[in-house]
């Protein structure tokens, strides 16, 4: 095999990769598995797909060696292939934050107005430490379970106003969610501030924890 063609199969492997990010619903897919493993049957009413649909994405994500399955009893689950897949999608973010004006537009659009204040993480695991703050996962059950952030309380965004009980009145309140790109933590806090609640966001998530070694569970490591 000449030079050139040699350096064409080479490349045409990063390219195997490259194509099957182009495609939005993988990459919330490639989201939703940087929390931890997840059923297809999870993964298709997160991602708001077809069982069929999400079985295909799975499978291209599969052959570019991205994601792998495990099967329990019935269902299949799946789970990154590592940790430098959750960093590839990361980076990918950050490189589209920097040189796509309209990632910033679109993240304001999502997110919503800029009304909540937030913790960085310096300060979130200072806090942790010393045990003044009331850390609290909003996150689905599957993700908190994948992995969270040592002595984090899980109350879901769709059970946190028939829980409020379940939270102190005269401490701080830090709510996390999957990372930077995330609207749960942002709606958490506007619920628990509307409430009487002194609440405040996690300015990174699990996505960017999970990088840095920072979780504990079954799907941290």
């Amino acid at each position: 095999m000449g030079e050139r063609s040699s350096k064409e199969a080479l490349f045409a492997e990063f390219a195997a990769v490259g194509k099957v990010l182009g495609n939005p619903k993988r990459l919330e897919l490639l989201d939703l598995l940087s929390q931890g493993p997840r059923s297809v049957e999870n993964l298709a009413a997160a991602a708001s797909v077809g069982m069929s649909t999400c079985s295909a994405h799975l499978q291209t994500l599969r052959e570019a060696g991205l994601v792998e399955p495990r099967r329990e009893g019935k269902r299949i689950y799946y789970s990154l292939t590592g940790d430098d897949v959750a960093g590839l999608w990361e980076h990918l973010r950050r490189v589209a934050r920097a040189h796509r004006p309209h990632t910033e537009f679109a993240r304001r659009a999502y997110l919503g107005p800029d009304d909540t204040d937030a913790v960085d993480t310096e300060e979130l695991l200072r806090r942790l430490d010393n045990g003044d703050a009331v850390v609290l996962d909003v996150r689905p059950e599957p993700e908190y379970a994948g992995g969270h952030l040592p002595g984090a309380i899980h109350i879901p965004l769709g059970e946190l106003a028939d829980r409020l009980a379940e939270l102190p009145r005269d401490g701080e309140i830090v709510a996390y969610c999957r990372g930077q790109y995330c609207v749960l933590a942002h709606d958490a806090v506007r619920l628990l501030n509307a409430h009487g609640l002194h609440a405040r966001r996690a300015t990174d998530g699990v996505l960017e924890w999970r990088l840095a070694g920072l979780l504990v569970g079954p799907g941290a490591a």
